[in-house]
């Protein structure tokens, strides 16, 4: 096995919001990035990228254009050694990295719960693939409903997950499928049936009252369906059942209904709470570890600003995470200590809502200031003009109802 010492002795496992993000802010200290992707998924656009607003290589950046000092391994960690090394897999054969300063943030993904039909027959939100395959599904059952008006379960919808992803993800979608249907004359008359389901009492629970009441009108006026306090109880692919008894004919259904610590936490024998994520101090460190930090949604990071609290898994958090310990991997460390500057969410039709210190903003100005938040907080000038620029061409131009559902499976030479 080829080994290789990390650039400037920092190895970061994980290229996603925390980890790239640490890798740009220690500039020219230089680091090793390992990462499946050599791209940072900007995830609040992704809702815009699946529905066709963004193109979606632009919500995403190239690592090796934001973090030009760092050294990029295309692969996947497999297991984290005593002598400060960590064997990683690659394209290209099994590496060991060895490191003065273990950095991981590998993330979360998709939490699953055991819910009959769930993994045969749902879908998910989380990557870029996921809204490519989303917006294709939907543009798909427009063409199948046009061919089969008869049939409800091809118009129906169900999205489980009430947080912002999910909200942001059924508003933008839903506003796809009602632009595209100027060019389906035979569906003008066709009902769609967009439903949300929550286990908890409310949408948006993180958001204040007023504003999680104002989203649940506005998608109620769109005729979205909402069911607070309900679970899913099995999907067959064709019908949703909730635990309220509701049965609903969907051919989409689209699980966004939380997250989970990267489940390769537990095999590098690091120390893990009740949830999967790393133990860490108030300096960001692997407690028990002198050579191991650990950040973003894989971490249970503890907040000087909000004691006994960790931090959410948002993108908000993981930047002020990754300021924090790029100080301390570079200096004297300090406690992290970080008060949210407040919560923004789109809905779709251009509205949206906005907490930020003392005001509660909502409707269009919501929407507006969402987009503004999203736009500085996205890495790299290039990509802030290529996101302007969609936003300008969507403002004059019908939205494109193009389906794509071959990207990435090409015919071989010869096939039909």
């Amino acid at each position: 096995m080829e080994r290789r010492e990390a650039r400037g002795g920092t190895l970061i496992l994980g290229g996603g919001f925390a980890g790239s993000y640490v890798a740009r802010l220690l500039g020219r200290r230089g680091a090793t990035v390992v990462s499946p992707e050599n791209f940072m998924l900007y995830t609040p656009l992704l809702p815009e990228a699946g529905a066709g607003t963004l193109e979606p290589r632009h919500v995403v950046v190239p690592l090796r254009q934001m973090c030009p000092h760092a050294e990029l391994v295309l692969g996947r960690a497999t297991a984290l050694h005593e002598r400060r090394s960590v064997a990683v897999e690659t394209l290209a054969g099994p590496l060991e990295i060895a490191y003065d300063r273990l950095v991981v943030a590998l993330g979360a993904v998709t939490r699953a719960l055991p819910v009959p039909g769930l993994a045969e027959h749902g879908l998910g939100f989380k990557d870029l693939a996921d809204a490519i395959a989303l917006r294709n599904r939907v543009l798909r059952q427009l063409e199948l409903a046009s061919i089969r008006p008869d049939a409800p379960e091809e118009l129906g919808f169900v999205f489980v997950g009430a947080g912002y992803a999910g909200v942001e993800a059924l508003g933008e979608l839903n506003d796809l499928a009602h632009d595209a249907l100027r060019f389906y004359p035979a569906l003008r008359d066709v009902p769609q049936r967009w439903v949300l389901v929550d286990a908890a009492p409310k949408i948006l629970p993180e958001i204040p009252r007023r504003l999680g009441e104002y989203a649940a009108r506005h998608l109620e006026r769109r005729g979205v369906e909402i069911h607070v306090s309900t679970t899913l109880e099995s999907y067959d692919g064709r019908e949703a059942l909730l635990s309220d008894g509701t049965r609903v004919p969907a051919r989409t259904l689209v699980w966004s209904a939380g997250v989970r610590a990267h489940p390769l936490l537990g095999e590098l024998g690091l120390p893990l709470d009740a949830r999967g994520r790393v133990v860490v101090d108030e300096t960001l460190r692997v407690v028990g570890r002198e050579d191991a930090w650990s950040l973003g949604d894989c971490a249970a990071v503890p907040n000087a600003r909000t004691p006994g609290v960790t931090d959410p898994p948002t993108c908000q958090h993981a930047l002020r995470q990754a300021r924090r310990l790029a100080r301390n991997l570079t200096g004297p460390p300090k406690p992290y200590g970080y008060r949210m500057l407040g919560q923004v969410a789109t809905l779709g039709r251009h509205k949206g809502i906005a907490e930020v210190p003392g005001l509660r903003i909502r409707g269009f100005l919501g929407w507006f200031v969402a987009r503004t938040y999203h736009l500085y907080q996205l890495p790299l000038l290039s990509r802030k003009l290529r996101v302007v620029a969609d936003w300008t061409v969507a403002l004059f131009f019908r939205r494109d109802v193009v389906e794509l559902s071959a990207l990435g499976h090409p015919r071989r030479p010869g096939e039909p």
